[in-house]
């Protein structure tokens, strides 16, 4: 990579594990720039998925503040999201590159929709809750769906990260009464469990097909941008950062079409 290509993946990191800090899908923003300077598709996923690591853990951190009270829920779903993590990287390890090629754009396209309908997905979870509601015991059925929920989301990000956190919210909004910020921290920490254990399958099976430049760079952006955003992100316009994902989403898709 060229000094400008670098400067650019780093900033795509910064950008990235901003977004995933407070809304999700920042994999649109890296994603792209890393096919832009040349990496194939599979290796771009692995590359990815191991540099926003850093971003997921430090916007973790800048939410456990809404994790209080939730420590039983999330040990009861990281197993889900482990499993899931683990079934997503053997498919993408041991299918063929071109069935990967071939399906990321219709989960490009799947995610970009997810990050556009967001907004209605909150309205509509908003007039299910109020402010003061907390957490309420469940039965055995929605424990089950949460499940099933945190498992194939994990699958879903393993495979491919992009929106897998929006995916959480819209599953887990649906059958908890929480307040989304503290979804949203349900989130960071589940998505950190899932490309974490993804990452660490990638590095011990596929070593080779790391790009470990871009996975660095992107590191050091994610970084800073996870602890920045989960600090200050809850102020940024929505509306903005959501038409920027879509843009970068729909470019996604293009470079992939045009390979």
């Amino acid at each position: 990579m060229t000094g400008l290509e670098m400067i650019a993946v780093a900033a795509a990191g910064f950008a990235a594990g901003g977004i995933n800090a407070v809304v999700g899908s920042g994999t649109l923003v890296s994603f792209p720039v890393l096919l832009a300077v040349g990496i194939p598709p599979v290796p771009a996923t692995i590359s990815n998925s191991l540099g926003l690591i850093a971003g997921n853990a430090s916007g973790a951190f800048g939410y456990r503040r809404e994790l209080r009270g939730q420590r039983r829920r999330l040990l009861g779903l990281l197993p889900a999201s482990v499993l899931g993590g683990l079934t997503g990287a053997f498919l993408l390890l041991h299918l063929p590159a071109s069935t990967f090629e071939a399906v990321v754009p219709v989960l490009i396209a799947l995610a970009v929709t997810l990050v556009a309908v967001q907004p209605l997905v909150q309205r509509a979870l908003a007039r299910r809750r109020s402010p003061d509601d907390v957490e309420q015991p469940i039965g055995p059925g929605r424990n089950a769906a949460l499940f099933g929920g945190a498992y194939l989301t994990g699958t879903y990000g393993g495979y491919f990260a992009a929106s897998q956190g929006v995916l959480q919210i819209g599953i887990f909004g649906l059958l908890l009464r929480e307040p989304l910020q503290r979804l949203n921290a349900l989130k960071n920490v589940l998505t950190l469990a899932v490309n974490t254990v993804a990452a660490g399958a990638y590095v011990v099976v596929a070593t080779d097909r790391v790009n470990w430049t871009a996975a660095g760079l992107l590191a050091a952006g994610s970084l800073v941008g996870g602890y920045v955003s989960s600090r200050y992100g809850r102020t940024l316009p929505e509306p903005v950062l959501r038409t920027a994902i879509v843009v970068l989403g729909l470019v996604a898709i293009a470079v992939l079409l045009s390979r």
